[in-house]
């Protein structure tokens, strides 16, 4: 088991790797997001470099994600499932481009943390008025 950060970290570098292109908007968004959000008060961001390289090596074993994904349930209280799914958004909304391989993941972090499908969509519609563009 992993502190609850880095479980929250975890999930958003799966999403960000999810189609092999960890794009720089999607690590700047999980920088910004581990710095300015309040569940990551705790957490030194000096040490995400070294907790994203953490779940990069786990993916890169056999049967890694469903190794990270395990290790992600395991490791967020039920409380913060939301919490959880809402920064997976964030981070494949954040290049502009979610990737099949990136909405294929969301579902499954939604299936495994018992996200219902009326709370999924508006936290997937919130995050679509937040990257809106003209």
């Amino acid at each position: 088991m992993i502190s609850t950060e880095a479980a929250l970290i975890y999930t958003m570098v799966i999403v960000s790797a999810a189609d092999n292109n960890m794009t720089d908007s999607e690590l700047s968004a999980i920088g910004d997001i581990v710095r300015q959000l309040p569940v990551f008060d705790e957490y030194d961001p000096n040490m995400l470099p070294e907790t994203a390289r953490s779940c990069a090596d786990i993916l890169s074993e056999e049967d890694g994600m469903a190794t990270v994904l395990g290790i992600i349930k395991e490791s967020i209280p039920p409380a913060l499932h939301e919490t959880a799914y809402a920064l997976a958004i964030e981070i494949a909304a954040a290049d502009g481009n979610a990737s099949q391989e990136e909405l294929r993941l969301l579902e499954l972090i939604r299936y495994d943390l018992g996200i219902d499908r009326l709370i999924a969509a508006g936290i997937e519609r919130g995050a679509r008025a937040r990257f809106a563009s003209l």
